[in-house]
């Protein structure tokens, strides 16, 4: 689910916050995808009236088709993708499991009366609503991309909390996922619309976690606060406040135990055993592997590997997985060759009218650098 409505709430108080880029601009970094994420996004994608991309035995095979193309999309403009895949769900989110398993419930049994009436529409509607990321999906997606030369993650438990770790670390440029929750864990950098297929065709959302916080002028624990009330998986939120009144109170406030002592619990009921304490700490101190303790290594693909895995039974077409592999292989030595930025540090020029005073000047003299100084030695 995420953070309900955070995404609007900052383009609207901290737009300054967000930028939006073209894929090519990632090339030669380092993205942490959110894999349980894009997996739900490929089973409901290729769905056609209700249809699965299936093996000979009808089980489904849309998770791998999907997960095979998009990282080679990613691999040719020049990305290093790492896929981090989800642990055990923390115990308080065993509400939020609850109501999905209901929902998929009712979807069943609407699913039902849509067949019955041949209403296309509906029945199209309600088993996306059936769609759900087992755990054979991700054991086959790891598979994949071992034999693509892919790194992946398991985290021990939220993978959005493993990918801001892993930000945060410096082991990665970006966490890439459509969930806002990355930012309450505080991932310096957050990418939506990164995974979206190219027929979409949208520029890349790029939410910066500091200017953020700047745009909304709170610190992290408030933030926190904030996220907790627009509504997160681990618990309730407060009947009747929406994201402007959430802002308003917090910035009022600055703390929900504040707020409890504030507020009209008569017009705005709050949750019967309201844990927001424990949700809290869950988004402070998440349940994660140590960035220091792995280890992301890219690889060259194995072919031979890919065709015995996708082809056969799983009916992959043995030419594209061929021509797949190559355009991995050649992605791979080009984004080998790294970025600018990460041989170079770029030293801003302070005084402007200076600078330009500079450039006036045209070329330094032979023999002298930029600031006039000799060169001592001979270039090499």
């Amino acid at each position: 689910m995420g953070i309900l409505g955070l995404s609007k709430l900052i383009a609207d108080i901290a737009p300054a916050s967000i930028k939006e880029r073209e894929l090519k601009h990632y090339f030669g970094r380092k993205i942490a995808i959110d894999a349980s994420m894009c997996l739900y996004q490929f089973l409901i994608a290729v769905r056609s009236e209700g249809a699965q991309l299936t093996s000979v035995d009808g089980e489904t095979t849309s998770h791998l088709m999907g997960t095979f193309y998009r990282t080679i999309r990613l691999v040719e403009q020049g990305l290093k993708p790492v896929y981090v895949f989800d642990g055990k769900p923390p115990n308080l989110k065993g509400g939020e499991l609850t109501k999905r398993a209901e929902r998929r419930d009712e979807a069943q049994k609407l699913l039902q009366a849509a067949e019955e009436a041949g209403n296309l529409e509906d029945i199209n509607k309600f088993n996306r609503r059936l769609v759900k990321v087992t755990k054979q999906h991700g054991e086959e997606a790891k598979q994949l991309l071992k034999l693509m030369g892919i790194p992946y993650v398991d985290a021990p438990c939220e993978a959005e909390a493993q990918c801001a770790a892993l930000v945060k670390s410096g082991k990665v440029f970006a966490t890439a996922t459509e969930d806002m929750d990355a930012l309450t864990f505080g991932c310096n950098i957050l990418l939506r619309r990164l995974t979206f297929s190219e027929a979409r065709k949208m520029p890349v959302q790029e939410f910066h976690y500091d200017k953020v916080l700047e745009g909304l002028e709170l610190n992290k624990d408030e933030f926190i606060d904030l996220c907790i009330m627009l509504g997160c998986d681990y618990t309730h939120s407060i009947k009747g406040v929406g994201p402007k009144r959430a802002m308003d109170l917090i910035k009022t406030y600055r703390s929900l135990e504040k707020i409890m002592e504030n507020l009209d619990t008569k017009k705005f009921p709050v949750p019967e055993d309201w844990n927001y304490k424990q949700a809290r700490l869950l988004f402070q101190e998440p349940e994660i592997t140590n960035p220091d303790e792995i280890e992301l290594k890219w690889t060259d693909p194995d072919e031979e590997g890919l065709v015995k895995f996708l082809c056969g039974d799983k009916q992959f077409n043995e030419e594209r997985v061929r021509g797949g592999a190559k355009k991995l292989l050649k992605g791979r030595n080009t984004s080998t060759q790294g970025r600018l930025d990460s041989f170079f540090k770029v030293l801003p020029n302070s005084n402007p009218v200076k600078r330009k005073a500079e450039e006036k000047k045209g070329p330094a003299k032979k023999g002298r650098g930029a600031g006039g100084s000799k060169f001592r030695g001979k270039a090499k």
